[in-house]
């Protein structure tokens, strides 16, 4: 019986422990914190997007760093086979807008849950509060763990799933990627990603709170389109979030590092200029005698018409009667081209995952065992793997762990 060592108790982690102990390993999972998925618990508002109900090869465009090494990963644990494994487990699911797949009781912890008793029936040792401070390598091969306690751990294979550096409250403080150079690996330059983004402009401040559904968001480096996508978002004190504005950042982060990139919302994306104007025409002929500010009540939500109106350049005690086409042409272009100066990212605290990683040219694809180490594997978000949200990034994780667990459970010849 071989001995699995897993490092990092996280959604990656603790399907590689299963999997293994489900292959006749014999295993040892060994978590820092004082309890087992702490990310995990979090994500998807605690609610837990385990999955995306897309089809397999949608799951790959929805990959934005490296997709191609993880033909294997999701071939090997499909998203349906993700959705299987829990209902196996008794956590039903379900499918929301998007393909978003969450439990049907909307808790996160029944997933942890599910998890924990999983290992428990499999034998699966857990040690908690366990720091590991070093990989033990010798002869070209993982050996086991030290940890900060001064005491060594020995096993046939080492798997590191340690996370990235997003909330660090979670314990997510980079420890996989110290333990990867270590042993040899190239590490890529790092960012937060999947994060809200902040911006220049005063009126983003005085929209704090307000969401936006079904609006079409575009972002520009000059004349270059870096990203368009439709949904919804949500202003902050800083700047702008949601699922767009998160999505978006995967992208255009690294640029936004640089440089001052521009945010464009179309607030009224299933019409065409043309046809907004003529229903802006409709609203001014409807309250022809009234104020300016009194006769656009329909078109936005409260808290978003004051700044509209200023912005129109319209004064807003003017009859309506009054407005030229000019303004009114311009008020128009203004709904459809609502925008604002992108002038970078929040920080990791923020951050839903860590874009860069364990570069993935040094890891077999078919196996997430290192080219570098024997016996040494890497799963979930510590590896230069990313994708954009609705539950992508929780499938990177668990097809991962569930290779490394597969490949370090299983006796080879080697």
């Amino acid at each position: 019986m071989r001995k699995v060592l897993v490092v990092g108790g996280g959604a990656a982690g603790m399907m590689a422990a299963v999997t293994a102990a489900r292959n006749g390993g014999e295993v040892l999972l060994i978590e820092k914190n004082e309890k087992l998925g702490k990310k995990l618990f979090i994500t998807g508002k605690g609610r837990c997007n385990i999955t995306n109900s897309a089809d397999i090869e949608d799951l790959f465009s929805a990959v934005v760093s490296n997709p191609k090494f993880l033909y294997s990963g999701f071939y090997s644990l499909t998203n349906d086979q993700v959705i299987d494994f829990f209902e196996g487990l008794g956590v039903k699911t379900k499918v929301e807008r998007g393909g978003r797949v969450f439990p049907e009781s909307d808790h996160s912890s029944d997933v942890i849950r599910a998890l924990e008793q999983e290992m428990k029936r499999l034998g699966v040792e857990v040690s908690l509060q366990s720091e590991v401070k070093e990989i033990l390598t010798g002869e070209g091969r993982a050996k086991g763990v030290l940890l900060s306690s001064g005491k060594k751990l020995y096993g046939d294979a080492v798997i590191i799933a340690t996370g990235g550096i997003s909330y660090p409250s979670t314990g997510s403080t980079g420890d996989g990627y110290r333990f990867a150079r270590s042993c040899g690996h190239k590490v890529t330059d790092l960012f937060p990603s999947l994060v809200p983004m902040e911006v220049k402009e005063w009126y983003a401040k005085e929209l704090m709170g307000l969401s936006l559904r079904n609006i079409e968001i575009r972002i520009t480096d000059g004349k270059k389109s870096l990203y368009e996508e439709f949904g919804e978002m949500l202003f902050t004190h800083y700047g702008v979030t949601g699922p767009v504005i998160l999505s978006a950042s995967s992208i255009v982060g690294k640029l936004l590092k640089e440089r001052e990139l521009k945010l464009h919302i179309d607030l009224k994306p299933a019409l065409t200029e043309e046809q907004l104007d003529k229903r802006v025409l409709r609203e001014f002929e409807a309250n022809h005698n009234r104020q300016f500010k009194n006769a656009v009540d329909s078109l936005f939500p409260t808290k978003l018409k004051p700044v509209v109106i200023e912005l129109s350049g319209i004064p807003e005690e003017k009859k309506v009667n009054e407005i030229t086409k000019e303004e009114r042409k311009h008020f128009v272009h203004l709904i459809k081209d609502f925008n604002m100066t992108l002038t970078g990212l929040r920080g990791y605290n923020a951050a839903i995952i860590t874009k860069g990683g364990v570069s993935v040219k040094e890891i077999d694809p078919g196996a997430m065992e290192s080219k570098l180490v024997k016996e040494l594997y890497f799963a979930g978000e510590v590896l230069d793997l990313d994708a954009v949200t609705g539950g992508y990034n929780l499938q990177i994780a668990w097809s991962t762990g569930y290779l490394a667990g597969l490949s370090a459970g299983v006796k080879r010849h080697t």
